[in-house]
């Protein structure tokens, strides 16, 4: 029996996060009282952020199969096979509360720890993106929170020498008290040589590499699956600290390592640090482990197992080698200057043994740590019952738009439109010569040494989400599909974080649910299955000036593949002359006076400050349909310039358009539809693209032959105008440009 020395009283329970159910289920799962080690294990374990509670129920509906995936949900990352013996492997995941504590280690950290779980399956990280949310630009923490996160970002990504190619930033008071980072990286590896983490092999060697383990992170896991309190300053030490350029050293020293054949298993040590990367690879093995903690390298005195396994210090990684290859491994990573420490084996035991100081410390058996973890079927609200809840209603009465041009000058100037310059300049884009695309609908890189390229876009619109959960999950993944068609890519692959406050609240379950339902079909009916993903709840907050639940965030992260990136698209306007077309399903030609195509849009918000009406439908067949038509005008090179219609409509679109490329447009408006509808409605499955003249013949006749899919719908296309001149609607173009350039300009100076 392990040493026991500390006494564990309800409180001790509560402050583990676990409630007295579940200690019960420790206690019998040991048949004993835990020691503190014991429960300390038992609490990061069992802590939403890593067991998944909550949510594992509802995450097994998600689609996650198509020939092209090499491994989908499970491991570290989700790998597809991108040809030529290739693969991508990539993840998304939050490091919410981390970044609201202390914004630039949080965001610096959260940026590290995805980048370990790609590089932990065997590929060299090629490209980073982020999703971001905060609160009101004139709450008196935000300020400070963007830029802290944003440095943080930066910081870390730039030292480390992986681009940043893609992002979204947005502001809703709803994330006053709890903002959202989200990261994202994708690698790319050799497709046969992937690297996994299930430890196998009694009496192989497990062995420590990377930095040495600290004080700072510890609980961390624990702290990330509750809501803040008042106290969110006092949670500092619970936040870790970054060191980029011990985490470039480790990259190449983990990749050099894996080019031999030393390499059983691995894993990196992200939330739970030492414990949760060790019950992993013995639960993925069906192994047992055992550790001598005495032999883990700590850079202060002192410390107890119990520090040691719940820290979360960073750039840390966890192997089993084959016998025999300790000596060559030590080696490298010695010449990287990094630690290297044996510190257990592999046992046949299942069972978690650690000792210290000579004594048996702690004895777990593996199942109920891992596979048999509480899950929980929490309770929800059909989605007639969230409706009625959240009170959503059709919109009462329709507004017009006196003066489309003024309105559009209002919206480029709010937080919501404004230009991400201030954001995207302080992160290095270009770093290792492969990027051929930012700030368009989707990130694209290269595959070095090939013609081929990736491309990458994270999306989500919350306030859908919140209107309608189901409709919004949908809208989530078809945004994506979107921004990946539009720069000529194949849609692959998915992966998400999913951000979400209380789920013990049937309504904040009925977000959950009734989203991941949304995303599912649309993966289904867009063959863009989900291979990887974060789920991350108790995103609310009680701390002074914070509102209360978030928006439901699933952020989707989307890649893609160009097969040639000469045939790549961007957005910007290109020539005077060309012709603009608006691709749209072949039933917005009708329009439907029922349907609310203003409903929730940002239009209504800044311009009107109203907050009602529903989130627009989202038509899969019409989103496969135009997403195929789009690739194909591209590949045909029949268009010069593509963009899609989402965030505040047509004429969003076309004024991005515009100011990318520096020239103007004459455009007008479809006299079936209000000013306000046909130029800031938010309808889905449109693109607007650009024609050559000489190119006006194959564009009608590619289009009238529709999508190649029998499950797609036709696409009908409108004459929007013709690229030309210096203003838009109305507008001037230097008078657009100051009104998107002034918002963070302005503010970073007050």
């Amino acid at each position: 029996m392990p040493k026991t020395s500390d006494t564990i009283t309800p409180e001790t329970v509560e402050q583990h996060g676990l409630s007295p159910e579940e200690y019960e289920r420790v206690l019998n799962a040991l048949g004993r009282e835990p020691n503190l080690v014991e429960l300390g294990i038992f609490s990061v374990m069992w802590s939403e952020h890593c067991s998944y509670k909550s949510s594992r129920l509802h995450l097994k509906k998600l689609p996650t199969e198509a020939e092209w995936v090499i491994c989908g949900p499970g491991e570290n990352a989700g790998v597809i096979d991108i040809g030529g013996g290739q693969a991508a492997i990539f993840k998304m995941e939050s490091h919410n509360h981390p970044s609201y504590i202390e914004p630039y280690q949080g965001a610096a950290t959260g940026v590290g720890g995805i980048l370990r779980d790609v590089f932990t399956m065997g590929a060299r990280p090629v490209a980073n993106a982020n999703a971001l949310r905060f609160g009101r630009p004139d709450h008196p923490m935000m300020k400070h929170l963007v830029q802290g996160v944003v440095a943080g970002i930066g910081g870390y990504g730039n030292c480390v020498g992986v681009p940043t190619v893609a992002g979204e930033t947005n502001f809703n008071p709803a994330y006053d008290g709890n903002i959202l980072v989200n990261a994202m990286t994708v690698g790319v590896a050799d497709a046969d040589k992937i690297f996994y983490s299930a430890a196998t092999g009694v009496g192989n060697p497990i062995v420590y590499v990377g930095s040495k383990t600290g004080r700072d992170g510890i609980h961390g896991a624990t702290m990330a699956s509750a809501d803040f309190e008042e106290d969110a300053e006092a949670k500092r030490p619970t936040v870790q600290v970054g060191d980029p350029f011990t985490e470039k050293l480790l990259i190449e020293a983990c990749l050099e390592l894996m080019a031999t054949d030393a390499i059983v298993a691995i894993q990196d040590m992200g939330a739970a640090g030492l414990t949760s990367s060790s019950v992993e690879m013995a639960t993925n093995g069906k192994a047992g482990i055992r550790l001598d903690m005495d032999m883990v390298p700590c850079r202060e005195e002192g410390m107890t197992p119990y520090e040691m396994m719940l820290s979360e210090s960073q750039e840390r990684m966890l192997m089993v080698l084959k016998p025999g290859k300790e000596e060559m491994a030590a080696a490298i990573f010695e010449k990287w200057e990094l630690d290297f420490a044996v510190i257990g084996e592999v046992t046949d035991t299942q069972h978690m043994v650690l000792e210290f100081g000579g004594d048996v410390v702690c004895d777990i058996p593996l199942g109920p740590l891992a596979a048999d973890a509480p899950e929980y079927d929490r309770p929800y609200l059909s989605r007639e019952e969230y409706t009625e809840w959240a009170g959503i209603e059709p919109m009462a009465a329709r507004p017009d738009s006196a003066d489309p041009g003024k309105d559009l000058l209002e919206m480029l100037a709010s937080p919501n439109c404004a230009s991400r310059r201030w954001i995207a300049e302080q992160y290095d884009s270009q770093v290792g010569a492969d990027t051929l695309q930012t700030g368009g609908d989707a990130g694209v890189v290269r595959v070095h040494g090939t013609k081929k390229a990736l491309a990458i876009s994270t999306d989500c619109t919350p306030r859908y989400v919140h209107a309608d959960p189901y409709e919004g999950g949908k809208q989530a993944i078809a945004e994506a599909w979107r921004n990946l068609c539009a720069v000529g890519a194949r849609p692959l692959a998915v992966t998400n974080c999913l951000n979400f406050a209380n789920p013990q609240r049937p309504e904040i379950m009925a977000q959950f649910v009734h989203a991941l339902e949304g995303m599912g079909d649309a993966c289904r009916a867009l063959d863009f299955p989900i291979v990887s993903g974060n789920v991350s709840l108790y995103n609310e907050s009680k701390a002074t000036g914070g509102g209360s639940a978030i928006l439901p965030t699933p952020a989707i992260g989307g890649v893609g593949l160009i097969d040639d990136y000469a045939g790549m698209m961007t957005m910007p306007f290109k020539n005077e002359g060309d012709a603009i077309y608006m691709l749209a399903p072949e039933f917005w030609s009708r329009p439907d006076p029922t349907r609310s195509h203003l409903g929730k849009s940002l239009w209504l918000s800044i311009v009107h400050g109203r907050d009602e009406g529903r989130a627009p439908p989202v038509d899969l067949a019409a989103e496969r349909g135009a997403g195929q038509i789009v690739r194909r005008l591209i590949e045909e090179g029949v268009v010069n310039a593509v963009h899609d219609v989402s965030d505040g409509g047509l004429a969003l679109a076309l004024a991005e358009m515009a100011l990318a490329g520096g020239v103007g447009a004459e455009v007008q408006r479809n006299d079936k539809y209000t000013k306000a509808q046909w130029w800031f409605g938010e309808d889905q499955a449109r693109y607007v693209v650009t024609v050559p003249a000489d190119k006006a013949d194959a564009f009608n006749a590619l289009v009238a032959e529709g999508p190649e899919s029998t499950e797609a719908e036709m696409i009908g296309f409108h004459r929007v105008g013709t690229v030309g001149g210096d203003s838009l609607l109305g507008a001037a173009l230097d008078d657009m440009r100051e009104a998107h350039q002034s918002f963070f300009r302005d503010w970073m100076e007050r």
